[in-house]
């Protein structure tokens, strides 16, 4: 995409734990991160949390409120890892999208993008049940943060079975059983709070992976 750090208006730090924005917040206008993690996440009504992204280096987030009469946003950003984002107004972007042809066709582009990732990750939570999205999610997490070692793929990034369970809509027990399963059968393995995936392809043939392009099949 072009560089979209020219329309920067301020950087500001980023501390682990706050929030960017949250749900209903008026928003000034779109992030991007220049380093440290962002999770991307709604509370239903009933108080459950449903993560859809995390976000680091380069990643854009608030998007949602372009061109809209209410910019209000709706979903929440919670700092997971200390870092900087820069703030471009909602305002000088829209300004720029419409006089830019180039831009507008690249920033339509990504939000595609965005689209098809959010759509496929809903796909196989309704399709394939709370296990199914958790096997996705592990699929997805090898593509976003995977490393290759001789004994499997590395997923390089500490994370808990509830955040886990965040990104599946489920609870961490049911989280933990299902992991306690794959562990059982040396699919995964954990150390240090990593988890190593070992059999890939079991996890795709689980869920009938139709082995999307990676660019989709991500977290971020």
């Amino acid at each position: 995409m072009v560089d979209l750090l020219c329309f920067t208006e301020k950087k500001m730090n980023i501390s682990k734990g706050d929030y960017l924005f949250q749900e209903g917040m008026t928003g000034e206008g779109i992030y991007i991160i220049l380093s440290g993690k962002v999770q991307i996440s709604k509370i239903t009504s009933d108080g459950q949390e449903l993560t859809f992204r995390i976000c680091s280096k380069n990643d854009i987030i608030g998007e949602a409120i372009l061109f809209s009469y209410s910019p209000k946003h709706l979903l929440n950003a919670k700092i997971i890892e200390d870092g900087e984002v820069a703030l471009i107004r909602k305002d000088i972007l829209e300004n720029e999208l419409f006089k830019n042809s180039s831009l507008a066709f690249e920033f339509m582009k990504w939000m595609s993008d965005q689209y098809r990732k959010t759509q496929t990750m809903f796909r196989d939570l309704i399709l394939h049940g709370k296990k199914g999205a958790l096997y996705s999610t592990l699929i997805r997490m090898t593509n976003s943060y995977g490393v290759k070692k001789e004994d499997g793929i590395l997923i390089d990034l500490p994370i808990t079975n509830q955040v886990l369970g965040n990104f599946c809509g489920t609870s961490r027990e049911n989280v933990n059983r299902a992991l306690s399963d794959l562990k059982k059968e040396g699919v995964i393995s954990y150390s240090k709070g990593k988890i190593t995936i070992h059999d890939l392809q079991f996890l795709k043939d689980a869920i009938c992976c139709e082995d999307c392009p990676a660019i989709y099949c991500t977290i971020q």
